[in-house]
């Protein structure tokens, strides 16, 4: 050996001692920190309020000094949007983590059944995870086969003190309080003051609409206190430094043209987050107080939810990790209307930061069809009222006139009340070419169940004894990729296309069919040579392509096929088709036509909501004299 060798030798090891030691003292008096515990989560829902009820995002009107403390106190989200624009599609796309329209529970009140041993709830992964679940109270999943209360340990107000001792918890409270029925009824002595508010411009400025919004506030603002009380009790109770905070609406509303609707006012929710300092590795930003730009998407919450527990996450959840290191990059929101209660409608949206891009697959239907419950607000009432007295202007007119076009394009930083529609402007063009093809995407990955009508989907599941959400994921028998391209060509509206549209009403497949019809109903007169096509059609196995070939033959003003058209509707009536719903929703779009329908159609005795949309009809009798008159000039 080296002489040199020993010393250097010992020299090294001296050092590492000396390291170690040192180490050693170090950690004497600085211990390593221990692994942090999982942290309880509460989550505070409102119903049905957008962004622009709340104080801290914008609105100095609004009194909502609690949520503001929150905002405060965490972080604001300014980009979080709802996938539905009403409460059971959007609860239910909540509580499976996969978007309503891709199980098929996205028809209001619908309840459709679900694969249960294939789709758990959220709640069930973080019960297996450890954590005790509850809510309180609201629950309206829309979905069949399993009670909505099962996954739930406690419907307790402040569920958490039931669990065992040092067990995280997950806490829903939900606040019905800035609920739509709030917002109905009496709208005098508020202590809002009407004249503090501002006005949608799609709004008249009349004093009851003014009242309703005063009203609101104050309905809000009763929220806001609720949210305070949950608040202070967990405060009270110990839990704050432990307990991620979470707020938001459960879609937005809710004055008319909001709630139900894929505007900026039906869809952009608040969401607000507050994480203690010990979950600091979670904050989206340096500090709080922040306001984070990046989308949320509601269907990114569950899986969200299930990473900050440590839960494992299925595979089959459809959303994104809004939140902490994991955090998964979103660009563009999706969402979609269906059928809302008694009536009708097929539109899907995709909004990035700036700009919100729609598609209306029902672009004959009217946007403010009379509703059974948004007809109890005096808002509703007082604009249909101004506008069947001629005095509101064309932005505030279109509300109750027949969808002007299929596509629309807002500038939401610009136009935040999404009134000037930029689709035919050509210096948007790549915009909405872009927006086209990612809406396209996106509807084939999550496998869109809406490009068939609703009760055809019905017949169809239980003709072949599955779910929806099983026979879309069957490409032989729902052929998602046809559709889509079938419907593109019917909502062009261009002539070129007839013989393509009557040879789809020649196929095999009722949901080529079903555009077929359509395509030839929006082509109007220009549709008559196909009038053997469509005479042919009010035969056919679908009750819906009879019912939309009618009222194309109808629209032809040919006296030669008005009896068999009439004849058809008639019958569709007599016999309580499964379609009875449709029927009755286009006996109202069809105007002074449908008045040979009127007769027979408040004859039948129904519930639900063909029941309802009679009664719709024996209201709207009452107007029968009164014509709408042109939209005012701009």
């Amino acid at each position: 050996m080296p002489r040199h060798t020993l010393p250097a030798l010992l020299v090294t090891l001296l050092v590492t001692l000396l390291t170690i030691l040192a180490a050693g003292c170090h950690a004497a008096s600085n211990p390593p920190t221990p692994a942090l515990k999982r942290p309880n989560i509460l989550w505070l829902t409102s119903e049905d309020n957008n962004i622009g009820w709340v104080g801290c995002y914008g609105n100095p009107r609004a009194k909502t000094p609690n949520i503001d403390k929150l905002a405060a106190e965490g972080f604001l989200y300014e980009n979080c949007f709802a996938n539905a624009p009403v409460c059971a599609p959007s609860r239910s796309t909540w509580i499976t983590g996969l978007h309503a329209i891709s199980t098929g529970t996205h028809p209001m009140r619908s309840r459709r059944n679900i694969p249960h041993d294939k789709i758990k709830y959220y709640p069930d992964h973080l019960r297996k995870a450890g954590y005790y679940v509850s809510n309180c109270r609201k629950t309206d999943y829309n979905i069949g086969g399993r009670d909505d209360n099962e996954c739930w340990q406690s419907r307790d107000k402040f569920g958490w003190r039931k669990r065992k001792p040092g067990q995280p918890f997950f806490c829903i409270m939900n606040y019905g309080a800035s609920h739509e029925s709030r917002a109905q009824g009496d709208v005098e002595n508020t202590k809002h003051n009407p004249a503090n508010t501002r006005l949608r411009r799609y709004h008249p400025d009349r004093p009851a609409i003014r009242k309703n919004y005063a009203k609101y506030h104050d309905a809000v603002s009763n929220m806001d206190r609720q949210i305070g009380e949950a608040l202070a009790q967990l405060e009270k109770d110990g839990l704050a430094d432990d307990t991620i905070v979470i707020y938001c609406s459960d879609h937005g509303g809710v004055l008319p043209r909001s709630k139900r609707f894929l505007y900026e006012s039906g869809i952009h929710c608040p969401l607000i987050v507050r994480i203690p300092e010990k979950f600091k590795h979670l904050w989206p930003a340096k500090k709080p107080g922040s306001r984070i730009k990046d989308i949320v998407s509601f269907i990114d919450m569950p899986k969200t939810w299930l990473k900050l527990a440590g839960a494992k996450i299925p595979g089959i959840m459809q959303g994104h990790i809004f939140l902490g290191p994991y955090k998964e990059e979103r660009d563009l929101h999706f969402s979609w209307r269906a059928r809302m209660d008694e009536r009708l409608d097929n539109v899907r949206a995709v909004r990035d930061s700036q700009f919100l891009y729609i598609k209306n697959y029902m672009p004959y239907a009217p946007a403010g069809q009379h509703l059974t419950y948004l007809w109890k607000m005096a808002a509703t009432r007082a604009w249909e009222d101004a506008f069947r007295e001629g005095k509101t202007d064309a932005i505030q007119s279109r509300f109750f006139l027949p969808k002007p076009n299929v596509e629309e394009l807002y500038d939401c930083a610009a136009d935040p009340d999404n009134v000037h529609n930029l689709i035919a402007d050509p210096k948007y063009a790549k915009k909405i070419a872009s927006m086209r093809k990612a809406l396209r995407r996106w509807q084939l990955r999550i496998h869109d169940s809406a490009l068939i009508p609703e009760s055809d989907m019905d017949q169809l599941v239980k003709k072949h004894n599955t779910t929806v959400y099983e026979y879309v994921r069957d490409a032989k028998r729902y052929n998602l990729p046809a559709y889509l391209d079938a419907a593109d060509v019917a909502l062009a509206k261009d002539v070129k296309n007839l013989d393509a549209l009557q040879s789809y009403l020649q196929h095999d497949d009722l949901g080529i069919r079903n555009w077929g019809v359509k395509g030839l109903f929006l082509l109007g007169k220009t549709a008559a040579p196909a009038k053997d096509a469509l005479l042919a059609a009010l035969k056919d196995d679908s009750h819906e392509v009879r019912a939309m070939a009618a009222w194309a033959l109808i629209n032809l003003d040919d006296a030669s096929v008005n009896k068999p058209a009439y004849a058809c509707l008639n019958d569709l009536l007599d016999q309580n088709s499964y379609a009875l719903l449709t029927v009755l929703n286009l006996i109202d779009w069809m105007g002074e036509k449908g008045k040979p329908l009127i007769a027979k159609a408040l004859s039948i005795q129904a519930k639900g909501y063909p029941g309802r949309m009679i009664d719709n009809l024996r209201q709207l009798q009452k107007h029968k004299n009164a014509k709408h008159p042109p939209p005012a000039k701009k």
